[in-house]
């Protein structure tokens, strides 16, 4: 199953680096990559251990009604650096025109620079379901109940 994305540049953003693509022709994410303004192309930003930075993909996208993009962290830096998404999966709604940055996080123990054209987040792309929320009185008994975190035992 296919979808286009429509995508646009922003205005600060280095084309050349191209649009988001699927490394392997099984990968269920394509791979988005830094896109800094020309100012900053050269060093890029670091990462402390800890911190949290919104990186620029230099992209917008038109997302068609009924589906969203979700960001997710790129296992290999997540394995080797400590970097993840701390909001993943973001979601790219349909209706959001603005740049596509990216919340990144270092839980690594040293700093990790971020370069421009890096790697840095999984795009999937997935339909959506709305839901319509109505209010009840009462809901159906179920034999977990109300029991929450844990309470279906451990390991």
């Amino acid at each position: 199953m296919s979808v286009t994305i429509p995508m646009a540049w922003t205005d600060a953003a280095d084309a050349t680096l191209g649009l988001p693509a699927y490394a392997t022709s099984g990968a269920a994410g394509a791979d988005i990559r830094a896109n800094f303004p020309a100012a900053t192309r050269t060093t890029g930003l670091w990462i402390q251990p800890g911190a949290i930075v919104l990186v620029p993909t230099g992209h917008r996208f038109q997302n068609p009604d009924g589906y969203e993009v979700q960001l997710r962290p790129r296992s290999g830096f997540a394995l080797r650096h400590g970097i993840t998404l701390p909001n993943s999966p973001a979601t790219i709604d349909s209706d959001y025109r603005g740049e596509v940055s990216v919340i990144v996080q270092n839980l690594g123990a040293g700093p990790v620079q971020i370069r421009h054209g890096h790697r840095i987040a999984k795009m999937v792309v997935a339909p959506v379901i709305q839901a319509h929320f109505e209010p009840v009185e009462t809901l159906s008994q179920t034999a977990r109940g109300s029991g929450g975190y844990g309470s279906t035992g451990h390991a």
